[in-house]
This record gives C-alpha cells, sequence and structure tokens, in this order.
C-alpha cells in the first residue's frame, strides 16, 4: 500500500514537472518572437507616408495599379521594414499589401493573403516573401495556384512540394551574393523545388537583411553595397520582371 502512495505521489510530482517545462517553454518561445527587427530610418531611403495597420495589414496602394504583391515578411521582422520597398514599388502602379503575422512568423499564417485575395478581384495578384516569408509564399503558392500570378522569393528558398515545381508558375528568385541565411548554395540546392522556367538574380555584393530595412541580423554577412543600392535593385528587378514577356504570356495561357 504504501509503495503504490509512493508511486502515485512520485508520477505527481513527474506530471507537474512536466507542466512547468512545458510552460516555461512556451514563454521562452513567445519572448523570443516578441524579439522583432524593427524598421530603421534611413537617410537615403525616405518614408513619404507612414501606413497604419488596417485589419492586420499594411496597404500601399495605387490608384491605376492592375498588379498586387502580397509581401510575407521574414521571420521575426516587423512589416514597416518593408514599407520603403512597398512604397517605391507602389509608385510603379503596383499595389503591395504586407501582412502582420501571428507570432512574427510567417509559417504560421501561411493562408493570410487569403483575406486581400478574395477582396481584389480587379488585381491580379503575386505572392511574394523575404526569409521565412518567402518559404511561406512558396507554401501558398503550392495550395494556390489558381488564385496567384506568380511566386517573388526575396533571400529565400522553397521547400518540397506537391504541385508548385511541377507547375509553369512565374516564378523570380531575388538572392545576395553575400547573404549568410539564405546563402547561394542553398538557393541552388533548393532551386528544383521551384518550377523550370524559374528566373534567378544574384545581386552582387548584397546581403539577407538588405532585402529590408532593419538594420544588420544575426548570421548575416556584412553587404559590399548599401542599403539603399540593394533595394533599389530590388524594386528594378521586380518591375522589370512583372512587365517582361514571359511572365505576360504565361499569365495569358494560364499558369496551371
Amino acid at each position: 500500500m504504501m509503495k503504490k502512495l509512493i508511486n502515485k505521489k512520485m508520477l505527481l510530482i513527474l506530471f507537474i514537472a512536466l507542466g512547468i517545462i512545458i510552460i516555461l517553454s512556451l514563454s521562452l518561445f513567445y519572448i523570443w518572437t516578441q524579439n522583432t527587427y524593427s524598421a530603421l530610418d534611413i537617410q537615403e531611403l525616405v518614408i513619404e507616408e507612414e501606413k497604419k495597420l488596417e485589419n492586420g495589414w499594411y496597404f500601399y496602394t495605387s490608384e491605376k495599379a492592375d498588379k498586387g504583391i502580397i509581401l510575407y515578411p521574414g521571420a521575426k521582422v516587423e512589416p514597416e521594414a518593408y514599407g520603403y520597398l512597398a512604397q517605391e514599388l507602389s509608385k510603379q502602379n503596383i499595389t503591395v499589401a504586407i501582412p502582420s503575422v501571428r507570432l512574427n512568423l510567417p509559417i504560421l499564417d501561411v493562408s493570410k493573403a487569403n483575406e486581400v485575395i478574395e477582396n481584389g478581384d480587379h488585381i491580379e495578384w503575386y505572392i511574394a516573401g523575404h526569409s521565412m516569408g518567402g518559404a511561406a509564399a512558396a507554401m501558398y503558392a503550392d495550395r494556390n495556384l489558381d488564385r496567384v500570378n506568380g511566386l517573388i522569393l526575396l533571400g529565400a528558398y522553397a521547400a518540397s512540394n506537391d504541385f508548385l515545381s511541377e507547375s509553369n508558375l512565374p516564378v523570380l528568385s531575388i538572392s545576395g551574393e553575400l547573404d549568410g541565411l539564405s546563402t547561394p548554395e542553398k538557393i541552388k540546392e533548393y532551386s528544383s523545388n521551384l518550377p523550370q522556367t524559374a528566373y534567378f538574380l544574384e545581386i552582387p555584393g548584397g546581403n539577407h537583411a538588405y532585402f529590408g530595412v532593419y538594420g544588420s541580423q544575426s548570421g548575416d554577412n556584412e553587404a559590399q553595397i548599401t542599403v539603399d543600392e540593394q533595394q533599389a535593385m530590388i524594386i528594378d528587378s521586380i518591375v522589370n520582371w512583372l512587365e517582361s514577356d514571359h511572365v505576360t504570356r504565361t499569365h495569358e495561357q494560364g499558369v496551371h
């Protein structure tokens, strides 16, 4: 009898200890997700109008836009860090929508784009993302080939998938030569997870953090160009790609 009581007491202590470990782990994980990379004020990159969060989104609209980009931010990177990129793209008649994602991790909010696509029928939507946001964007494209007109990866690569790699969905992959996280080696290694027609562009001297405007990032390499130079290359590359014959022709033929 005494032995049974001791065993029950030990089990109770074990369950309590396990519960404490789980609570502490979840608490530490939550604290980690809230330690974000915030947008920086850079003299060369002027934000002309501060956007406010609207139903979980930052919108950079253009009245003449017939194309739109939904841009998933990188892990723990605040959406405002892509404000300059979105602002300049909107000047090229491209509407840009950037979501605030669950726990600042886009991989936990892959379907977030539905909120915009379902309410923007007159726009040709492209899904895009930086770093983990790019991986999430690729996952969304894989599941929703009939909803998007193309995929744009910024310092990111796609995981293995069911439909994306075998599709003819237009894909633009922009990487940085000195990216310490989505390295050139990783971009090449995972390239087979994209359609064979995917267009790859590497920014000479570019790094991972300069796909946004939030300073340096742990694990990244120092860029050999300035953040405004890298941002300009990204903007030009996206605009030129969207206007390219390949993207237009593929869209006219259908992306399935």
